[in-house]
């Protein structure tokens, strides 16, 4: 005979197991704020862009995201950055060593978090090769909130997700050939990452 002493207990752990097994598995809900990457303007400032030849399928294959492109922005002749951006539901796909796909072979190391010029609420992870002739900068952004430790993120996050639907994350990541001892701030990195976020956050949702 089985005691019915944790019985009411036991119902209420199993009720509540199911509100995140309902939200995330057999509804499959998620939050959608309208805006879209796409959207970043392909002209910002002095800055004009061409789409690299991704393939269309690249962005959901590679971080399981249906919003993103990838462009050359120019700036004269000479400077030239290539700009990627993607929102997706899979935070860790966007977050867990994108340079490892976007700059695959470069051997890249990582500098340091820096602070966006004139946005000291803005984390840049910046990163560098062996001889110091290639830039990368990424910015994640979620919620209206700029992620400087991603893990801490998920981890918070989880908690959150027990009740509530899935969010997106927006990846923000550049990269430029420079000349070797160029810093971040000295960088076009820099005010086009800044450029491209402006443009991002001004979307008019109707």
């Amino acid at each position: 005979m089985i005691s019915t002493r944790y019985l009411t207990l036991t119902c209420i752990l199993l009720a509540l197991a199911l509100i995140p097994t309902t939200i995330h598995i057999y509804i499959n809900a998620k939050f959608n704020d309208g805006k879209s990457v796409k959207n970043i303007s392909t002209t910002l400032n002095s800055f004009s862009s061409v789409p690299t030849n991704r393939n269309d399928s690249w962005g959901e294959d590679i971080f399981g995201s249906s919003d993103w492109f990838e462009r050359i922005y120019q700036k004269g002749v000479k400077n030239t950055i290539r700009l990627f951006a993607a929102r997706g539901y899979d935070h860790k796909r966007l977050y867990h060593h994108p340079e490892l796909a976007l700059s695959y072979g470069k051997s890249l190391h990582k500098i340091a978090i820096h602070n966006l010029p004139n946005h000291n609420e803005t984390p840049v992870h910046v990163f560098s090769n062996d001889d110091n002739s290639l830039l990368v900068a990424y910015i994640l952004l979620y919620d209206n909130e700029f992620i400087a430790n991603p893990i801490n993120h998920q981890l918070s996050e989880s908690i959150r997700l027990l009740f509530n639907t899935r969010k997106p994350m927006t990846l923000f990541y550049a990269s430029e050939t420079i000349i070797p001892g160029t810093q971040f701030e000295q960088s076009d990195l820099a005010p086009l990452l800044s450029l491209a976020i402006q443009s991002f956050q001004s979307q008019t949702i109707n």
